[in-house]
């Protein structure tokens, strides 16, 4: 047990059974009344996020969330096959887990996966990747990079919107939280 002083980015709670971790959190201590701590929390499973707020020194169940780097294998099936970079053993985890992470992750990959009593609960990838653009329509004489955006398909197979500049076979930095397209590399 802990109590709404641990609060912090990254924490993850335990609360009726489910796991939350807190994105943003905000202590507040009124002129008039206790403080409180004011919370933004994402359902670790079902990524559903909420505000809740705490009177302060409300206790709290913290949950034990083990995080260790893992380097991406392949897919296998639904499945997707992870090493451990540390003792070099190998975890499958379901294709439901991986979810939208899948578009950026390349054979090899280094990232974070978190676990909770020995299952996963979410990969935790850099901010951005530079993944190659395989296909995108050509661009128009006189396209400026503030004229607009069309759609590219990412050597993982993941559509994104480039600017109309962008040509196909280029290596582009996206980032890997909302899948904004960040700029071209050489």
């Amino acid at each position: 047990m802990a109590d709404t002083t641990d609060i912090k980015n990254g924490v993850v709670l335990k609360i009726e059974g489910q796991l939350w971790t807190i994105i943003d959190f905000q202590h507040v201590k009124p002129g008039k009344g206790g403080a409180f701590v004011r919370t933004k929390m994402r359902n670790v499973m079902t990524g559903k996020v909420v505000d809740k707020t705490y009177n302060a020194g409300t206790k709290i169940e913290t949950a034990t969330v083990d995080r260790r780097d893992y380097q991406y294998l392949y897919q296998d099936g639904d499945d997707y096959v992870f090493m451990n970079l540390e003792d070099y053993d190998q975890i499958t985890v379901p294709g439901e887990t991986v979810g939208e992470t899948a578009g950026f992750m390349l054979e090899n990959q280094e990232l974070t996966i978190a676990m909770h009593d020995g299952s996963p609960l979410y990969l935790e990838l850099p901010a951005s990747v530079v993944l190659e653009i395989t296909y995108t329509e050509p661009g128009l004489q006189g396209d400026r990079s503030s004229a607009g955006t069309k759609p590219a398909t990412l050597e993982t197979g993941k559509e994104i919107q480039v600017p109309l500049f962008v040509e196909q076979n280029t290596k582009v930095k996206v980032d890997t939280r909302t899948g904004d397209y960040l700029g071209r590399v050489n």
